[in-house]
């Protein structure tokens, strides 16, 4: 491995304007084709399979005049100092229900004073606002329609405010990739003293970046890729963008101080850090690629669409960061050497060996550590965002607002009943046992009348639950009403379904999934590892590292997400369940990134013990060449990912914070305390295989053992070896 990448880089270093040029014009093209494809519709938080799912398709067989799986609105109307029912209030009302009904994509608009939505104190009223579309395909001429209609209908005297999937939901921008980008730059400054050697990892990791997102637009019509799916594919491409090319780019620089030439340190560079790059990339692109395997659409396009961003990383580090080294020629020098007068262990080194010297304690102290940090994991609990997740700001939240304290929280998202008759049962009938027993339940505060179906089979009704759509109570009578006794008794099949129901479901399916995912994921790395590192305690230590990491930043999450601790230094305006999506797309991402530094900084170790180290010699060693850049990877990670709190939506809010803190966890007190402590405590044993598994692991050659030996093995002649570099001067540079 490590020989073929130092071919590819030299060859990259060599041909520097082709393969720049070849860059360019997928940039450009992806740019074009871009340019004329659709915007990215909205996510939708659906789930094939569920019964949540199968209730709609027969919702949309036997009432297709409902559109049960149309976007909705809710507009709400509040009288300030007096009631809706007063003549002029209900006229300006009436007036908004028919100018909504002007859409030519809403198929209904019900009256408020006609179905009595009407508080009992008569200070609120809604009116609900059904469209012929899903909401993904729902025109933003409508969405326009519908906001300006709601503006227009409000004045002193009455508050109008719009929710659900039809509200057009106001983006996040490009501040939090920007900030990102800003801490970035100053780290790689602070790293290299050189504002050229720092601008090279930002300059590819935006390249990269942007190809992957224009790449998504263009499929993102055909594939149905959500805009989310862009928002998240940037966030993790911008961080392991500017960490691989930091890591080929510094070891470029090692490279020359050593008195290597230009195209043999770049070459070498490849080599060495490049195959490091591959694994560690490899590696997240299986975490990211197997939420797929969950059975989401939602997930599976989140994740796809990232490891692609991830795979774009991978190819920009071994061919665009050469031809970029290339271009810049002298401009980009050798790492700066200690002044004399500082001719002391830098702060890597004597932290490697103040935990080599103490390693039980360390290790001691770093798992009590997370432990703590990880206990409030034990009550997470799990939901989908809806609009009381918005901000207080936006409309959505408000009219939620105005609707919990004018009628209940429940009316924020009542369950819709299907019942169809066995047999020659009576549909009809049996929505009535249904309505009576559910009725009477202490967690239901109404209960609607069946509406029967042309074919007189079927029938649907609404329940309106006590508490609120995402807490546990609702989600406990979903699964009652779902009880095969309720059924029995009423003699007919009883399905739940509406948004809240499908959230449970959905949710129901992630927490299902996550321990399956999670061998999944860690049994393939685990096999990868070991080619890698030819050991096997290594890659265990890797992998229970990464469970404190993502425990830690799970509790982390629950502190301050579900139980409102720190919110408001979080921008957190209402502490809930967590984005059920969170926990399967954080084990995910974060042992992908895990790995990363666990591949970094330990493949150092070995490159040092197979050149003759001793155990606690080469941990030192490999902190010696590694600590600082890893550090630096880690602050740019962290930051990258912390920006992204100052999203409005909440699903990036939570993941962009989760990640920030299981990074950080990882770095810093799995990879940089525990490990070099384990290692210290394993001695030789770490780095050894049971010979028959040696005999059937690939020597992958990822520490560069091999290009040190070709290098020697040619430097009698001038160092112009059979890959042809030479250690004196490169043409053009």
């Amino acid at each position: 491995m490590a020989t073929f990448l130092c071919r590819l880089g030299r060859f990259s270093f060599r041909r520097r304007w082709p393969v720049a040029l070849l860059w360019v014009v997928l940039l450009v093209g992806a740019g074009v084709l871009a340019g004329r494809a659709p915007a990215a519709p909205p996510n939708d938080f659906s789930m094939p399979g569920t019964e949540a799912q199968r209730a709609y398709d027969l919702l949309e067989r036997d009432f297709p005049e409902l559109k049960a799986d149309g976007a909705t609105a809710r507009v709400v109307f509040r009288a300030e100092g007096g009631k809706v029912t007063d003549p002029q209030t209900r006229r300006a009302i009436g007036e908004t229900v028919r100018a909504l009904g002007d859409d030519p994509q809403v198929v209904r608009v019900t009256d408020p004073f006609t179905t009595r939505s009407v508080s009992k104190d008569g200070s609120t009223a809604y009116a609900q606002v059904s469209y012929e579309v899903s909401a993904s395909k729902l025109e933003d001429g409508s969405r326009t329609a519908l906001r300006d209609t709601v503006e227009r209908a409000a004045s002193p005297e009455l508050s109008v405010e719009a929710g659900g999937n039809a509200v057009e939901a106001k983006g996040a921008g490009h501040s939090s990739e920007a900030l990102g980008l800003a801490v970035a730059a100053v780290v790689l400054v602070l790293t290299f003293g050189s504002l050229l050697a720092a601008g090279l990892p930002l300059l590819t990791a935006v390249l990269g970046v942007g190809f992957g997102a224009l790449v998504i637009r263009v499929l993102a019509e055909p594939l149905g890729l959500g805009s989310t799916t862009t928002s998240l594919a940037v966030m993790i491409g911008l961080a392991v963008g500017i960490d691989y090319a930091l890591f080929v780019v510094s070891r470029y620089r090692a490279e020359l101080a050593r008195g290597r030439g230009r195209e043999e340190a770049a070459g070498h560079a490849v080599g060495t850090a490049g195959s490091a790059v591959v694994f560690a990339g490899l590696t997240v692109v299986i975490a990211l690629a197997g939420l797929s395997v969950v059975g989401i659409p939602l997930l599976t396009q989140m994740g796809l669409a990232a490891a692609g961003t991830v795979v774009i990383a991978v190819l920009i580090a071994i061919t665009l960061i050469p031809a970029l080294l290339g271009l810049c020629g002298r401009r980009i020098g050798p790492a700066r050497p200690r002044r004399k007068a500082r001719q002391r262990p830098g702060a890597g080194v004597r932290w490697a060996r103040f935990v080599t010297r103490r390693p039980v304690a360390v290790l001691l102290g770093g798992v009590v550590l997370l432990g703590v940090v990880a206990l409030p994991a034990a009550s997470l609990e799990m939901g989908l965002p809806g609009d009381d997740s918005k901000p207080v700001s936006t409309t959505q939240r408000r009219a939620y607002d105005m609707i919990a304290e004018g009628f209940g929280p429940g009316f924020n998202g009542p369950l819709t009943v299907v019942v169809q008759a066995d047999g020659d049962g009576s549909a009809e009938q049996a929505a009535k046992g249904v309505a009576r027993r559910t009725g009477g339940r202490e967690d239901v505060t109404a209960v609607g009348q069946p509406r029967l179906s042309a074919s007189g089979d079927t029938a649907v009704l609404s329940v309106v639950p006590a508490a609120s759509p995402s807490s546990t109570r609702t989600a406990d009578l979903v699964h009652a009403l779902r009880e095969p006794a309720l059924a029995r008794d009423t003699g007919a099949r009883v399905l739940v379904t509406g948004t809240t129901a499908m959230n449970v479901d959905v949710s129901q399916k992630l927490s299902d999934a996550l321990i399956p995912y999670l061998a999944l994921v860690v049994g393939l790395a685990f096999v990868l590892l070991i080619a890698v590192f030819r050991s096997l305690l290594v890659p265990l230590k890797a992998a229970l590292g990464f469970l404190l990491s993502v425990l830690a930043g799970l509790g982390a999450v629950v502190v301050v997400f579900q139980w409102g601790w720190l919110g408001s230094v979080f921008g957190v305006t209402e502490p809930g369940p967590v984005v059920s999506i969170m926990p399967i797309f954080m084990v995910g991402v974060v042992f992908g990134l895990a790995m990363d530094y666990e591949v970094f900084l330990v493949t150092r170790m070995r490159e040092a013990y197979v050149h003759g180290q001793s155990p606690k010699e080469c941990v030192v060693s490999g902190f010696e060449h590694s600590a600082r850049v890893v550090t630096a990877a880690a602050v740019i990670m962290v930051s990258v990912f912390a920006a992204f709190l100052g999203s409005e939506e909440q699903i990036l809010k939570t993941i962009g914070f989760g990640l920030a803190a299981a990074v950080l966890f990882d770095a810093f007190v799995v990879r940089m305390t525990l490990v070099p402590a384990v290692l210290a405590l394993l001695g030789r044993r770490a780095w050894s295989l049971p010979r028959w598994l040696d005999r059937l692991v690939p020597d992958l050659d990822v520490e560069g053992e091999r290009l040190e030996g070709s290098r020697q093995g040619t430097a009698g002649a001038g160092d112009a070896g059979p890959v042809g570099a030479t250690a004196g001067h490169v043409p053009g540079t």
